[in-house]
């Protein structure tokens, strides 16, 4: 009876560690639809579509990684980096899989100016969600504060491709292309 019950807890735990990828896989599609009318030219109601996309994105399917975004992104807002990089690093510890937690810590490094850990986790966001726009611009604007202009034009670009409606992103590209033409001349 003792070893039923051992592997009736050991089904029940493998279950509960495959909700997470389970739930992201099912709003996979609906991020993947919304990035796609995002990019259209005649969007009209781009910010909700973008509000919907940044949502999703900040849902893990696990409550205890969604409390640790929450936690370090309030802990961030308030100024205390200490506490945003605990909360964050244990998320990307536990859901190391969850783009979102990578990108907010990521945001935390840069807020640190801390550009090499920054640009490692949005390595790693990219390679969970290689259309993460706000990934994108954040290296964009490491890039030009390191004076790399013509990678920066590369994210920025790569970053107005996916999201060609906000505007800060439409003049960092009309920003650090003119710096480059300028340089050329």
């Amino acid at each position: 009876m003792r070893m039923i019950a051992h592997l009736h807890n050991i089904a029940l735990a493998a279950a509960l560690c495959l909700v997470p990828i389970v739930a992201q896989a099912q709003e996979l599609p609906r991020v993947d639809e919304l990035l796609d009318r995002l990019a259209g030219p005649d969007l009209r109601n781009w910010q909700v579509v973008e509000e919907e996309i940044v949502t999703l994105w900040s849902r893990s399917g696990s409550a205890s990684a969604d409390y640790l975004l929450e936690r370090g992104r309030a802990a961030l807002a308030e100024g205390d980096f200490p506490a945003a990089y605990n909360h964050l690093t244990a998320l990307t510890d536990h859901a190391p899989e969850f783009a979102e937690g990578w990108n907010a810590r990521a945001t935390l490094f840069f807020e640190m100016q801390h550009f090499g850990p920054a640009i490692a986790d949005i390595g790693r966001t990219l390679a969970l969600e290689p259309r993460h726009f706000g990934a994108l611009m954040g290296l964009g604007y490491m890039l030009e504060d390191m004076g790399e202009m013509d990678h920066a034009l590369a994210a920025f670009q790569a970053a107005q491709a996916i999201h060609p409606h906000r505007e800060e992103i439409n003049e960092a590209v009309a920003r650090v292309a003119r710096a480059l033409n300028g340089a050329a001349l």
